[in-house]
C-alpha cells in the first residue's frame, strides 16, 4: 500500500505517461479533459442553439470514461490513499500560508479554507468558484485546450501552439500565487 500513497519518482511516472500517450497516439486519440466539457454540452442539448455543439458525441464516448475514472480516482484517492502524516513542504511556504491565514498549511492536502463545506458554500466561496470557472472556461477556449492537453500532448508531439500555451500557463500560475492569492486569502 505504501508504494500507492507516495509520490512515484520521476524515472517511474515520467515512462508511464509516455506509455499511456504512447498507446493513445497509437489508437489515434489525444489525451486532454477540456474536449469534454463541449461534450457534456452536446449531451445536454447545447446543439439546439450553437452550431458548434452540433457533434456527435457518441464518437467520445471513450474521453467520457476517461473523466469518469477521473472522479472515482480522486475520490479513492481522497477516501482510501491520502497520507494522514504532515506533508512535506518547505518551512518558508508553511510560514507563508500560515500568514495569509491557513493554520494547518504543512499538515494537508486541502486546506479547509478553502475545501470545507462551509467555505465553498460561502459568498466569497461561490464567488472564487464562478470567477475561476469563468476564467477556466475563457482560457481553455482561448488556447484550444487545457493543461493536460497542452502540456503533456501537445508538447510530445512538438507543437509550437502548445508550447505558447504552455508557458502562459505558468506564467498565469506564478501571477496567480504571488500577486492574486495574498489578494483573495
Amino acid at each position: 500500500m505504501e508504494i500507492i500513497t507516495q509520490p512515484w519518482p520521476w524515472y517511474v511516472a515520467g515512462p508511464a505517461i509516455a506509455f499511456v500517450l504512447f498507446l493513445l497516439f497509437y489508437f489515434g486519440r489525444s489525451f486532454g479533459v477540456s474536449t469534454n466539457l463541449e461534450t457534456f454540452c452536446t449531451i445536454g442539448g447545447a446543439g439546439r442553439f450553437v452550431d458548434y455543439f452540433k457533434t456527435d458525441w457518441k464518437a467520445r464516448t471513450w474521453s467520457l470514461v476517461f473523466v469518469v475514472g477521473i472522479v472515482i480516482g480522486g475520490f479513492i484517492s481522497h477516501e482510501f490513499l491520502m497520507p494522514s502524516e504532515a506533508i512535506d513542504l518547505n518551512p518558508e511556504t508553511v510560514k507563508e500560508l500560515a500568514e495569509l491565514g491557513f493554520a494547518n498549511a504543512g499538515n494537508q492536502y486541502l486546506p479547509p479554507e478553502i475545501f470545507s463545506t462551509e467555505n465553498l458554500l460561502s459568498l466569497k466561496g461561490i464567488g472564487i468558484l464562478i470567477v475561476a470557472g469563468i476564467f477556466i472556461g475563457f482560457g481553455t477556449r482561448y488556447a484550444g485546450g487545457c493543461t493536460s492537453g497542452h502540456a503533456i500532448t501537445g508538447l510530445s508531439s512538438l507543437q509550437l501552439p502548445s508550447l505558447v500555451a504552455t508557458i502562459g500557463f505558468f506564467a498565469g500560475g506564478l501571477l496567480m500565487v504571488w500577486f492574486l492569492f495574498p489578494l483573495i486569502f
